[in-house]
């Protein structure tokens, strides 16, 4: 292979673009700047896993975890709309780990992304469990159906602003019970930071979800 070509996550052999190794450079500058401390690493016998990540406040969340897996000689993966892939812009997104989603396809978004895992040997695909920054703390099921339509772990993640702090919590495999697997999650998540409003919100839907009053 030529020098300043890879193999690349989305199965392409060629040059990594000069704007995204510019952006890349940017983002681990700005992140070794503000001297953000990692808790907790991820796993290092796994190929394949979805990162769970929450609370997600800010437009700097995406600069931030990307310094911590690039620290854990990680490189993540997320998902896009599949328009945002297209022109100029679709060698910079994939480079960006991007992973195209079209929802005008018959198969949904959980179908896509599940292929995709299948397709690689290695993915780990964050994912903004609240789905927004405005979120009040619930958690939408989009995260756990990939994993477990894809058969791979789930890596909770959480970034403590007020401490810097990126941290990422053991593998757990999906067991098809939703509302108890959150629980478990919610209480890893809390046990990092107790007080933090949105995680008691996500622990008071978990347990919502296990006594029927909430199928979300």
């Amino acid at each position: 292979m030529c020098s300043g070509e890879r193999e690349l996550p989305h199965n392409e052999t060629r040059k990594v673009g000069l704007l995204s190794r510019i952006v890349r450079r940017i983002i681990l500058w700005i992140y070794a700047l503000k001297g953000w401390k990692i808790d907790g690493n991820l796993p290092k016998n796994l190929k394949k896993y979805v990162i769970a990540g929450a609370p997600h406040t800010s437009n700097w969340d995406f600069v931030f975890f990307a310094g911590a897996t690039h620290s854990e000689r990680v490189q993540p993966n997320f998902m896009g709309k599949h328009t945002l892939f297209q022109g100029m812009m679709r060698n910079f997104m994939l480079d960006m780990g991007g992973i195209p989603v079209d929802r005008t396809k018959k198969t949904n978004a959980v179908e896509q992304v599940a292929e995709e895992f299948a397709a690689r040997e290695e993915l780990a695909l964050v994912i903004a469990t609240e789905g927004t920054r405005s979120s009040d703390g619930k958690w939408r099921s989009g995260f756990y159906n990939i994993a477990q339509a894809a058969g791979v772990p789930i890596v909770p993640a959480y970034a403590d602003n007020k401490n810097m702090i990126i941290g990422f919590g053991p593998p757990m495999t999906p067991t098809g019970n939703y509302g108890d697997d959150l629980l478990k999650l919610a209480e890893w998540f809390r046990s990092k930071i107790p007080d933090l409003e949105r995680y008691k919100v996500l622990e008071a839907q978990a347990k919502a979800i296990i006594e029927g009053r909430n199928d979300i």
